[in-house]
């Protein structure tokens, strides 16, 4: 396995220069094939509490407008502190005013909710309850059965239809909770607990409606032993991925997932999709200094765990359930550098396009800086999972997904580094082209390296067909238009910036290279470039 990849690397890295060297010539009128865009289904947010803020929703609603998000999905929305069990003279009621806020205003927004349903209520969480998170999310379940877990999820969707219709919840997705498996950090219980959790779910939401979507089981990524075979988690099974010298030589899987599809099988339950987190590493919570130091996969691995996951779902007896995976990102850790600079937005544009046809989503994990798993960050730049920071700042990786949204519906080109599209509603084109160094295609960026170097591309291509005339926008993202954490050192780090600063900030991160081409009087366009490392070019028709 090891050895394909290492020689299929190796190919195209000695190919690269014969590669770039030709000219390709792309009929704008040719038929084409269609994609969905499924970078733009689902995106991430913290807890279900901070959707409550301001600044949370103005981001939302740029991020919605700009990249085009469908869904949000978060953490907490049965949390003690969005009150979803209230006690009113000694009686435990429900209470349901917190999440119609935040619902009405995602609505509003034209989002929907990607519905997680975590974590334990106090009244339903065992006593001395385990905690996960600063704000103490409960993750110990009482002994027996899910029996007042299973009326809670049953009242919430009686109330969710009743106050939006059931048009607009059938829409809806019901995930059950958030990586079981990593016990006991986010379920404190076994794996056989956590299918009956699912079992008293789905069975209390088809029993509001029959179409409404419910699926799992929401585990983490992928890994290439068997430390979640057992009801917890054997840690030491986990030995061989420390002990290898090259974690992508490793039979890499999907968590829970066989297991999970066997049990809703036996028991009879509906699975209308399959949720997992395919993040590129392993036991990375700290890829610079802790438990996952250097446990980054190559930059294909993401791809190859849809294909397994793909494969796996079309054996089982749900072979046409939906593919969503409900988290990704460089590294599962809110503290890696990586997440506010460059490289980023080169593996998102890589992967999401690598990717076509192999899932219903692949949501980003985070949209906002405005999250709290570790309480607040001392800088505003910390390695958060956002593409947006805390002072509205939009980093690389925002840029990624704004262009990716621009992209047509068609695609009529596609190699290593150039992507062309149709939108046939419009009947014009967009393309994106982007330079991740082939040298560094072992591992996915993490840490603080900027890895602002690397082999160059050359971009040559041509679009014929065209209107005479028809005039081109061209952006380009690089180490020095956009990146905002650059401009940030430069500026001497200001910690917090100013009123001021911010605006000038805000203007920078925004502020792309742009250029403007015409077709010639025979409609074709000649574009021929240099593509440094890691940049981003989108190309895109405006007449």
């Amino acid at each position: 396995m090891n050895l394909f990849k290492f020689i299929n690397i190796s190919i195209l890295f000695c190919c690269w220069s014969a590669v770039n060297a030709q000219k390709v010539t792309i009929d704008t009128h040719q038929e084409g094939v269609k994609f969905d865009h499924f970078w733009s289904k689902s995106v991430g947010a913290g807890r279900a509490n901070e959707a409550l803020r301001a600044g949370w929703l103005e981001q939302l609603e740029q991020v919605q407008e700009n990249c085009g998000f469908e869904y949000v999905r978060f953490h907490g929305l049965f949390h003690d502190d969005m009150f979803p069990i209230v006690e009113e003279k000694g009686v435990l009621k429900y209470n349901w005013q917190y999440i119609d806020d935040v619902f009405d205003r995602m609505l509003d927004l034209k989002v929907k909710p990607f519905v997680e349903l975590a974590f334990l209520p106090s009244s339903m969480a065992a006593e001395n309850s385990k905690t996960v998170f600063w704000w103490k999310a409960n993750i110990t379940p009482m002994d027996g059965t899910f029996e007042q877990w299973h009326h809670l999820v049953k009242a919430f969707t009686e109330h969710c239809v009743a106050r939006y219709g059931i048009d607009e919840v059938a829409t809806w997705y019901f995930e059950v909770w958030n990586e079981p498996n990593l016990y006991p950090l986010f379920w404190d219980g076994t794996k056989s607990q956590y299918f009956e959790l699912y079992k008293q779910s789905v069975l209390a939401i088809k029993s509001v409606n029959s179409s409404l979507r419910v699926g799992g089981p929401s585990t983490s990524n992928f890994v290439p032993d068997s430390r979640f075979d057992g009801e917890i988690t054997n840690d030491k099974a986990s030995d061989e991925v420390f002990s290898s010298k090259d974690i992508n030589s490793l039979e890499w899987h999907g968590v829970w997932i066989e297991d999970f599809l066997s049990y809703c099988e036996k028991e009879k339950l509906p699975v209308d999709f399959v949720s997992t987190h395919p993040y590129p590493t392993d036991y990375a919570f700290n890829p610079e200094t802790g438990k996952g130091k250097g446990l980054t996969r190559y930059a294909n691995s993401t791809k190859e765990d849809l294909e397994w996951l793909n494969a796996t779902i079309a054996k089982s007896a749900y072979p046409n359930a939906e593919i969503h995976l409900t988290e990704w990102n460089t590294s599962p850790s809110s503290r890696d550098d990586m997440h506010d600079r460059l490289p980023a937005a080169a593996y998102i544009v890589k992967t999401n396009l690598d990717c076509i046809g192999l899932t219903n989503s692949l949501a980003f994990w985070t949209f906002t800086d405005i999250f709290e798993e570790k309480g607040g960050a001392a800088s505003i730049f910390h390695g958060g999972f956002g593409m947006i920071n805390y002072q509205g700042l939009v980093k690389p990786s925002y840029h990624a997904y704004r262009m990716l949204h621009e992209l047509g519906d068609v695609n009529l080109y596609k190699n290593d580094y150039l992507f062309v599209s149709k939108n046939t509603a419009a009947n014009t084109i967009a393309a994106i082209a982007y330079n991740y160094p082939e040298e560094y295609l072992n591992a996915v960026p993490s840490g603080a390296d900027k890895r602002e170097n690397g082999s160059v591309k050359q971009l040559h291509f041509n679009l014929s067909n065209l209107k005479p005339g028809t005039m081109f926008k061209i952006e380009t993202l690089d180490k020095d238009h956009g990146n905002i954490h650059n401009f940030w050192e430069d500026m001497g780090r200001p910690e917090p910036p100013t009123r001021e600063e911010i605006k000038v900030m805000k203007a920078y991160a925004n502020a792309l290279k742009t250029e403007f081409v015409y077709a010639d009087t025979k409609g074709n366009i000649s574009i021929n470039r240099e593509l440094k490392p890691w940049s981003l070019v989108l190309i895109k028709q405006v007449n």
